[in-house]
């Protein structure tokens, strides 16, 4: 069950609204099901004699009375409405049962506590099977207002009893760390321009999706190459900016002018403050960058990740927040960087994970410096090395799956939630992706006395897990990894007992996998070896000025404009 509360000062505007057709006719049999007084309260929908105007002359009484007294000065935003709607698959409710919802929200609201004669005047207004509206104007019979802070938390702390009295749907409670949901005004809005999202979703994805940059000014540049518009606010004694909003490529008001939303206005952890403890104040642009291998960043990602999900299991909850927020931004480039049909999966991984990258624990961003830097290195990854691109999904399916239970341990029931959407999707991804890379590996065997060799290298590394490694369906596959390691200065006894010390194995269904995945992410020794040699000897190391971000999948020009 969702109530959504929200002001304004147009009583008998939104008494038209709620009994009238509706927008796009979808109202029906709209009428009072319950009301400060049901004697006193005319009904339109039932009655009629009762007109519009005159139900908002009954609701307004107490408000005309305080204008009077006030010069003709209205108290500002004195109308309060809060929709509220049953779950899809939740039974049918009857009217009787609406009215005692109605009733026990208004009074945990502080609109009209139960016994108290000089409460608000309110309705309940019911014009489809599942949500009715509840209005009330915001002015006592003693001419005081009501005290109603915090009135959205009361009212879904109220609702989850509710549901659970009424054998309904049981929702996941917040916290208040969650982006403001769109009005059903911007709701409407998109729907008539014909788009599948509204401006302030579609900006704050945008917002994501470019915020695993280097530096401030990344931020504000790539925003403004994706055609939206920016707009800083500066102190007045620094000239610092103090506050930014974006406005969305030609979404406009009645006016023809920009509808702007402040950064913390599209979510908390979007405000130029929380953005600029995730970001370093040092301007990266203006040093050079080493490249010694270009596909350094993701195995760098790899071992970052797999350093987070060691830190989910401490008891520094700070530095596990920090990491889940840095690991959200780090599914927007990995998504990013990565191409073939599982991109859309990891896309849809990244905006799901928004959910759960932040929550009540304060975050240390300091603690996961080294995940978010080799994130933003995947920005500017000019290749997608197959297998460590693989190895890098894996670890993040795992992670996706610590994050979940995280937040379940800690009763972040809504971030745990969007972590197992997150987890899904990451699984599709990995499956659609590994799956032909395994094959290839498979069909690339080393011949039987090679992997005859890689057979008592198991048992001497890992005896623990050597039988359930050998009958493994990736085995084959694992021992084209081996040799290839091999190859790379490896030693593969040694590096198989220094992969089996790590999580997982125990657990896997396919250790074998779990083993193929990790020696992948493994460092080229003869690589390291010959660049370290050079750079002893004086060889000038080649740089190179970062280029601009890589455009975030969901806000490349054929999705503007589609979106837009």
């Amino acid at each position: 069950m969702v109530p959504d509360v929200s002001t304004g000062s147009d009583s008998r505007g939104l008494i038209v609204y709620l009994f009238g057709p509706g927008r796009r006719d979808e109202h029906t049999d709209a009428h009072i099901v319950a009301a400060w007084d049901m004697a006193g309260a005319p009904d339109p929908g039932r009655d009629p004699a009762a007109t519009y105007s005159l139900l908002a002359k009954r609701l307004d009484h107490h408000v005309d009375l305080r204008t009077r007294e006030l010069g003709g000065k209205k108290p500002p935003q004195h109308v309060w409405h809060c929709p509220v709607r049953t779950a899809p698959g939740d039974r049918y409710l009857t009217d009787a049962e609406w009215a005692e919802v109605a009733r026990r929200i208004v009074h945990a609201t502080g609109i009209a506590p139960e016994g108290d004669e000089k409460a608000c005047r309110w309705i309940a207004v019911r014009h489809a099977d599942d949500h009715i509206h509840l209005m009330a104007t915001t002015v006592r019979a003693d001419g005081r207002r009501p005290r109603t802070n915090r009135d959205g938390q009361r009212a879904q702390a109220e609702c989850r009893k509710i549901e659970a009295e009424f054998g309904l749907r049981r929702l996941k409670s917040g916290d208040l760390t969650a982006p403001r949901t769109p009005t059903s005004a911007e709701r409407t809005k998109a729907e008539r321009q014909g788009q599948t999202v509204t401006a302030r979703h579609w900006l704050r994805e945008q917002a994501y999706a470019v915020a695993a940059v280097h530096n401030e000014a990344d931020y504000f540049t790539v925003l403004q190459s994706l055609g939206i518009k920016v707009k800083t606010r500066l102190g007045p004694e620094t000239g610092d900016v103090i506050g930014y909003s974006l406005a969305a490529p030609g979404d406009t008001n009645a006016a023809g002018e920009p509808v702007w939303y402040g950064g913390s206005k599209l979510a908390p952890d979007l405000s130029i403050n929380r953005l600029r403890e995730r970001l370093p104040g040092q301007d990266m642009a203006d040093l050079p960058r080493h490249v010694a291998d270009p596909a350094d960043p993701w195995p760098h990602t790899t071992t970052a990740i797999h350093t987070a999900r060691t830190v989910l299991d401490s008891d520094d909850d700070a530095a596990a927040q920090g990491h889940l927020a840095a690991f959200g931004d780090a599914l927007y480039n990995i998504a990013s960087a990565t191409t073939g049909p599982h991109q859309a999966e990891l896309q849809a991984a990244a905006m799901a994970f928004n959910r759960a990258r932040r929550s009540v624990t304060r975050a240390d961003h300091q603690a996961a410096t080294a995940l978010r830097k080799a994130a933003k290195e995947l920005a500017y990854a000019s290749n997608e090395p197959g297998g460590l691109a693989i190895a890098l999904l894996f670890a993040t399916v795992h992670l996706a799956r610590a994050a979940a239970k995280w937040h379940e341990q800690r009763g972040h029931e809504q971030q745990a939630a969007a972590a197992e959407e997150a987890l899904r999707h990451l699984q599709a991804g990995y499956q659609q992706a590994a799956a032909p890379v395994l094959a290839d590996l498979a069909r690339r065997a080393p011949r039987a006395a090679t992997a005859r060799r890689y057979e008592q290298d198991v048992r001497a590394a890992l005896p623990d897990h050597a039988n359930r490694i050998l009958a493994d369906s990736t085995w084959t596959a694992l021992t084209t990894t081996l040799a290839q390691a091999e190859t790379a200065g490896h030693n593969p006894r040694r590096l198989l007992a220094e992969m089996g010390t790590q999580r997982e194995l125990d657990s896997a269904e396919h250790p074998a996998e779990v083993l193929n995945w990790r020696i992948t992410a493994q460092p080229n020794r003869r690589t390291q070896a010959a660049h370290s040699r050079s750079t002893t000897s004086g060889t000038s190391a080649m740089s190179t000025t970062p280029r601009p971000p890589a455009t975030p999948v969901a806000t490349r020009p054929e999705e503007r404009s589609r979106h837009r």
